[in-house]
């Protein structure tokens, strides 16, 4: 990134980089953290309507298969309240699996650029906010469990976002490799999981207690996409060119683990709900246009490549 003086980003000094818009976060924390100005809203019992359901019928990636279509209401709520409930599942492993363990990472500095004390202040506080929110998907998921009967459930397998990182690590010769995917996985999930969760934060044909808690969470990620920015450049400028080449090469791999759709889960949901021939609906639905994506607002990571001059083509995107 050049600036007004024709100073590409890479050249600019340490200090230079991010250092004010880390500190303005950081010192904003106190007043807008949720964890210290909406604790009672989640952890207070709210209304819940029987017959509201759990999550929108929209995003299941079978919900025009004619014989979903078909199913009861009964095996539908069911499907719904279980969708939510994996919902939750893979907020809580991009934040336990992905983003924490790296925040750890850059603590304990194993990054390089990323032992100032800005970056350092910025970074634990997101990491006390991650752990935050993974009580608040926690506290969502016993209350919908508890008021819809949920006695059993199918085996959920890690989220696709995690085992695309695994998958990829399992690639690599090299410690320093390997950590740098769980670097970039965390900037690119970091700087996307608002996409994630404005997905149900304003919608208004769920439960309201639903809606909340992901709006909860978006309002703070909504200042860890720029802490985050703010450390991808502040390593990037420390890296030599084999590190910016694999950093570069990881990120479009990085933003198809998260905003994929996650159709290995579906199966079990189906069938735990009485679904017949769960498994030909979800590979039917594979075929669908555009049923490859959860998400498909992508323009965190394509500020992230502008900002840092990245040569990344996001096909497919």
């Amino acid at each position: 990134m050049r600036n007004s003086t024709g100073v590409s980003m890479a050249d600019l000094p340490e200090e230079e980089i991010g250092a004010q818009t880390l500190r303005r976060l950081s010192a904003a924390w106190p007043r807008r953290a949720t964890i210290r100005t909406d604790l009672d809203r989640v952890t207070e019992a709210g209304d819940y309507a029987e017959e509201v359901p759990d999550y929108p019928l929209r995003f299941l990636p079978f919900a025009e298969h004619p014989d979903f279509q078909a199913v009861t209401d009964e095996q539908r709520r069911r499907v719904l309240t279980l969708a939510w409930l994996v919902y939750n599942e893979r907020v809580v492993t991009a934040e336990e699996y992905v983003a924490n363990p790296t925040f750890a990472m850059i603590a304990h500095g194993v990054f390089p650029g990323a032992d100032r004390f800005e970056v350092v202040e910025a970074v634990q506080q997101a990491h006390i906010d991650e752990t935050w929110h993974t009580y608040l998907h926690m506290i969502a998921m016993r209350r919908t469990r508890e008021l819809r009967n949920v006695t059993s459930e199918p085996h959920y397998p890690h989220a696709v976002t995690y085992r695309m990182l695994l998958a990829e690590q399992a690639k690599c010769d090299e410690r320093w490799q390997r950590d740098m995917l769980s670097f970039v996985w965390t900037v690119v999930s970091e700087i996307s999981v608002n996409a994630y969760l404005e997905l149900l934060s304003r919608d208004e044909t769920i439960q309201p207690l639903h809606s909340l808690v992901t709006r909860l969470h978006s309002r703070d990620e909504s200042a860890h996409g720029p802490v985050m920015l703010e450390v991808a450049k502040a390593v990037y400028a420390h890296l030599d060119r084999r590190q910016r080449e694999f950093f570069t090469r990881a990120v479009p791999t990085a933003l198809r683990a998260f905003v994929t759709q996650d159709f290995e889960v579906w199966p079990g949901i189906l069938r735990h709900a009485g679904v017949a021939g769960a498994t030909d609906i979800v590979n039917d639905s594979k075929s669908y246009r555009g049923s490859d994506l959860l998400v498909r607002d992508f323009s965190g990571v394509k500020h992230l490549i502008r900002e840092m001059e990245l040569d990344v083509q996001l096909d497919g995107f």
